[in-house]
């Protein structure tokens, strides 16, 4: 057999298995793996570790906020920052707002990605307007072209839904096959806050914080797995940020509901006291659910030391520190008026292998499925995507392990002017990045052409071995004979 490309003497893992072994890549995909492998290319991969190329799953790219703000970076800089962060392919939200249609809202974010993406992608749908022309027709014709996931909001009033409404777009998302993503606190309790904090004048950055209490997000998180339940149909909650949600998302899973939870580095590396810095610089690390304490960190890590969070995402929503982004309304401008957000597509996985897999808090196989895998497989993309095996696209991240690196807002390759990690110590970063056989990153230099990316038609995700639940009120044997359709 004859190989375009051969990555020799590294360290393969997978989300179950590590191993030493050659690759040989063919036509953009993986057609062997073992030892002795030759090819007139050759990455020589001795030392290193090879690994899945990341899938981001959770990012804001070329995105207007409710509020009419452009998010920081265009799929050109936020592609390349992700693939300088190992990452191989993501899938940014396409977001619909009130007034607009799914079909048009698709359609414009083809054309801010198809010209400029250097890494595969695909879109989660964000649904703010649910119409019957949506339901009906829009939303099923996205399935049809390989968009399968979309989000909702239960709160920021342009874009929140009400519960009917979820529980119409999760019929709908059974109905096809789809996963449903929710942003989850209530609205009405951060409402009733922000209005008691602006009267006793309490408007700085760091008063988002109280702004968001924990039972907000612990509340809503319970509704919507309880909505998730009735139809019973996969449900992600994203951005986990409290003990109470993860617990949450902990029992629903125990009790077999198809629910997965995600979480997110800011989490676990910052605290609401970054919100307490002088001036404005609290606004950088502005961002919804907000940041928690040190005694929250904790209690994260062992609930993704468990399983409770199937993912880990960037949830990257970068707003510079200018008046274009974070001070858009003023250089003093009340926390509400402040964008929500903050970058972090280049450091989700550099974090979590430093303090994760370095740390030993996690194992190299976890990483992997954190990384990779898992998001593979809950949207859609497994086995071409998220794995190392014979016939999956070779998209691979080769990794030092031993590379030490100190955060600087220069190496994030984003249009951001500044990380909120800035400073950190990190050890392990990817040196070289393939998506489809062709490297994108190598030598610390960009080698894929602008546009290069491909779109990514994906497939419904596989829910075997979740069991579900069918609440009595809808099981013909329990009410009467009635049959609810879905």
């Amino acid at each position: 057999m004859t190989y375009d490309l051969v990555i020799k003497g590294g360290t393969v893992a997978t989300a179950s298995d590590t191993f030493r072994s050659d690759v040989g890549i063919r036509d953009g995909k993986i057609v062997a793996l073992g030892l002795g492998l030759e090819a007139p290319d050759v990455i020589d991969a001795t030392g290193k570790l090879v690994l899945p190329g990341g899938i981001e799953a959770h990012c804001h790219i070329a995105q207007e906020s409710s509020s009419g703000g452009m998010s920081s970076d265009d799929y050109w800089t936020g592609s390349v920052s992700a693939a300088f962060g190992g990452n191989s392919s993501f899938v940014p939200f396409a977001a619909q707002h009130r007034g607009m249609g799914v079909t048009e809202t698709l359609e414009i974010y083809d054309g801010r990605a198809a010209p400029n993406s250097v890494i595969d992608y695909g879109y989660h749908l964000i649904i703010s307007d649910p119409t019957e022309t949506v339901l009906k027709d829009e939303l099923p014709a996205a399935f049809a072209r390989g968009v399968t996931s979309f989000k909702v909001f239960m709160t920021y009033e342009k874009t929140r839904i009400d519960d009917r409404q979820f529980l119409d777009i999760l019929t709908v998302a059974k109905t096809h096959g789809a996963v449903t993503m929710v942003h989850a606190e209530n609205h009405g309790m951060i409402q009733w806050m922000v209005e008691r904090l602006e009267a006793g004048g309490h408007t700085e950055p760091r008063y988002h914080a109280p702004s968001h209490p924990a039972i907000a997000e612990a509340e809503a998180i319970y509704r919507a797995t309880s909505l998730a339940r009735l139809v019973d149909t996969p449900l992600v909650i994203v951005h986990v940020s409290t003990p109470e949600g993860a617990r949450i998302v902990r029992d629903a899973r125990a009790e077999g509901a198809k629910v997965f939870g995600e979480s997110c580095p800011q989490y676990f590396f910052l605290t609401r006291d970054d919100l307490d810095r002088p001036g404005m610089e609290g606004a950088k690390y502005m961002c919804s659910p907000p940041l928690r304490d040190t005694a929250t960190q904790e209690v994260l890590w062992k609930h993704l030391q468990t399983g409770t969070f199937t993912l880990w995402s960037s949830d990257h929503a970068p707003y510079r520190y200018d008046e274009t982004g974070k001070l858009a309304n003023g250089p003093e401008a009340p926390f509400k008026s402040i964008a929500n957000g903050m970058p972090g597509i280049a450091l989700r996985l550099p974090l979590l292998f430093s303090e994760g897999v370095g740390k030993g808090r996690i194992t190299l196989n976890d990483f992997v499925a954190l990384s990779a895998t898992n998001a593979a497989k809950l949207y859609g993309m497994h086995p071409t995507k998220g794995t190392i095996c014979v016939g999956a696209d070779a998209d691979i991240a080769i990794w030092d392990p031993d590379l030490k690196k100190t955060v600087t807002v220069a190496d994030q390759h984003d249009n951001m002017n500044y990380t909120p990690f800035e400073g950190m110590e990190l050890t392990g970063f990817p040196v070289t990045v393939l998506n489809r056989g062709r490297r994108i990153v190598e030598g610390g230099e960009l080698k894929a052409e602008r546009g290069s990316g491909r779109f990514m038609a994906r497939n419904t995700a596989d829910m075997t071995g979740r069991p579900g639940a069918t609440v009595p009120e809808l099981d013909p044997a329990t009410n009467f004979g009635a049959r609810i359709a879905p």
